[in-house]
């Protein structure tokens, strides 16, 4: 991991948005997560950008398109070897794990697939799981986008800030991240209930 590390650190340009670009795609994409997380790879992404070796915009954008690329491509995984891929010895190791995360998808739906995003293990396979469940890929991909938005963004610039202290920010950062998406999904759907409520009010 400290090679990865040391590697991505070393690169310039364009090598930067590629390589922290690959792994945010494969996290999700390849169960590549289960190995080397791309919040890690999100996150020395801002460091990088901090050393003015990338463009803080270039690798905030390529993160966010990698993160919802990469659930789609794992969605589309999921919805069609779903069945045969849960035998895999890798899932099967973590076979609680996934049946926690399916738990967790058939009672939230797509706010589970937004949370999921912000926790490193159900970030690699919610995808997935959504697509062996079949769920309707618009209503997946409206939540996969708003997570990967609020995820990319917030961890690259939490290792722009960072800097070289980004060893002891990612540690708590996906606690802290799963937190604040929980704020913000309640926040909205109480506001949500709020409107639909004066709108059935205003209703003759």
């Amino acid at each position: 991991m400290s090679r990865i590390v040391d590697h991505l650190l070393g690169l310039h340009g364009l090598a930067v948005y590629l390589f922290v670009g690959l792994l945010v795609f494969a996290e999700d994409a390849l169960f590549v997560g289960f190995v080397v997380p791309g919040e890690t790879a999100a996150i020395l992404g801002g460091v990088a950008a901090s050393r003015h070796h990338a463009s803080l915009t270039l690798v905030c954008a390529t993160v966010v398109l990698a993160a919802i690329l990469g659930d789609t491509v794992g969605y589309e995984i999921g919805a069609r070897y779903g069945v045969r891929l849960l035998s895999v010895p890798v899932v099967r190791r973590r076979a609680r794990a996934v049946d926690a995360a399916r738990a967790q998808l058939a009672r939230r739906g797509g706010i589970a697939v937004f949370l999921g995003r912000f926790v490193a293990f159900l970030r690699a396979v919610t995808p997935f799981l959504a697509g062996t469940a079949h769920m309707p890929y618009r209503r997946f991909l409206a939540y996969n986008a708003a997570g990967g938005l609020v995820w990319g963004v917030g961890s690259v610039l939490l290792g722009y800030l960072a800097g070289n202290s980004y060893a002891a920010v990612e540690k708590t950062f996906g606690r802290a991240t799963a937190l604040v998406a929980a704020a913000v999904v309640v926040i909205g759907l109480v506001v949500w209930s709020i409107r639909r409520r004066r709108r059935g009010v205003g209703r003759p």
